[in-house]
């Protein structure tokens, strides 16, 4: 089947449809990942977007639910230069196209995505419709101008779990599905884990540190959360604009000081405002898993993963409160913070993606150390 792309500026792709027939709105992005394309369909973090990948062969590995980061994709389309309609790889349990349909996610391939790349980088991320029912392009365009914008939208309100619950997965490797188990700690801590989108990735590294994890909907009071009488919170990745989650910015500042607290992606930003900061939209994002990051302290740079439209203006904290700890060698973004006196500090980047592979898995183990310190 044919379909089109359409972005608000006004600019068309026409290719082939696969995945859904049918139609899908969102903010188009790229991701300039070389793999991990089911990591990228199923990170919550992506709810609301169209989602280019620049690798320009998709699917020729399959699926397989070993590799999913959530219970189902939570990409809006996606868009890409050659889509495999089979499956190469002895780890896949359904080829990528099936298993996009089965989730009534539209994709469009067999267009010139460096064209497209190069667009967004030129003139920002823009929201977008994807169809496969509509040819006429002026209707599209029109669709996607109406769309609301990411500013100023709480989507982690619309991704997070109903219900409280305890993570009782077992923490085996996912690319090691021989192995029985992993060593690790005696389970001796306990986490309190608001989910604003969560990656199971960082669940499964918190078991790994010894933690037992309870995971709570975004909305959940501070009261609530202190008395499950965790050692320390956890506050997770998410899609949309940090400044809206407002009842997150109050639940943050009523905990800080009281346990140790680690944010990561969505979670920095959160805990940023927080602490009196202000964040700011990114022209096109960061969307891949190859970004440096240099550690102020030490001078070494890992190789970090990274999905985020939104970041914590630096000059916005206070300095006598929060050493700035981590800077992206690419435009100078702040990666990572930590409060001077209190237990609590966060980064920007995804530690659980491990592109580096074990750059920053040092992360869990400064949180477990901190409630281990925290409990003396």
């Amino acid at each position: 089947m044919q379909a089109i792309l359409a972005l608000e500026d006004g600019r068309i792709f026409r290719g082939e449809g696969h995945g859904a027939h049918g139609e899908c709105y969102g903010e188009v992005v790229f991701n300039t990942s070389l793999t991990g394309y089911q990591e990228i369909f199923t990170d919550p973090s992506y709810a609301g977007q169209i989602v280019v990948l620049t690798n320009p062969q998709i699917g020729n590995y399959g699926t397989n639910h070993s590799d999913n980061e959530a219970n189902r994709p939570y990409i809006e389309g996606l868009v890409t230069r050659e889509f495999s309609p089979i499956s190469s790889n002895w780890r896949s349990q359904q080829v990528a196209d099936e298993y996009l349909e089965r989730y009534k996610v539209p994709v469009i391939s067999e267009i010139d995505t460096r064209a497209l790349v190069r667009h967004l980088r030129t003139y920002g991320v823009m929201r977008g419709v994807l169809s496969s029912i509509e040819s006429d392009p002026e209707v599209l365009i029109a669709k996607a101008r109406s769309l609301p914008k990411m500013e100023g939208t709480d989507l982690a309100s619309v991704v997070t779990t109903k219900t409280r619950y305890e993570w009782e997965e077992d923490s085996t490797d996912p690319l090691n599905p021989e192995e029985v188990s992993i060593a690790m700690p005696k389970p001796n801590l306990h986490v309190v884990a608001y989910d604003f989108g969560m990656k199971k990735n960082i669940l499964r590294m918190l078991a790994r540190e010894g933690c037992r994890v309870t995971v709570v909907p975004a909305q959940t009071s501070a009261e609530d959360v202190l008395s499950l009488n965790p050692d320390g919170i956890f506050l997770s990745n998410g899609p949309g604009d940090p400044e809206p989650v407002t009842y997150a910015h109050e639940n943050i500042r009523q905990l800080m000081g009281r346990k140790p607290i680690f944010g990561i992606c969505l979670g920095h930003q959160l805990i940023g405002i927080a602490l009196g900061g202000k964040t700011y939209k990114l022209r096109f994002g960061h969307h891949g898993g190859n970004h440096p990051v240099k550690a102020t302290d030490t001078g070494k740079v890992e190789i970090t993963c990274h999905n985020h439209n939104f970041a914590v203006d630096p000059d916005s904290l206070n300095p006598s409160d929060v050493d700035l700890t981590h800077i992206d060698l690419n435009d100078n973004t702040l990666e990572g913070l930590r409060h001077r006196s209190l237990p609590l500090f966060s980064v920007q980047y995804h530690p659980e993606a491990s592109p580096g592979p074990h750059d920053s898995n040092y992360l869990f183990r400064d949180f477990r150390k901190m409630m281990e310190e925290f409990k003396k």
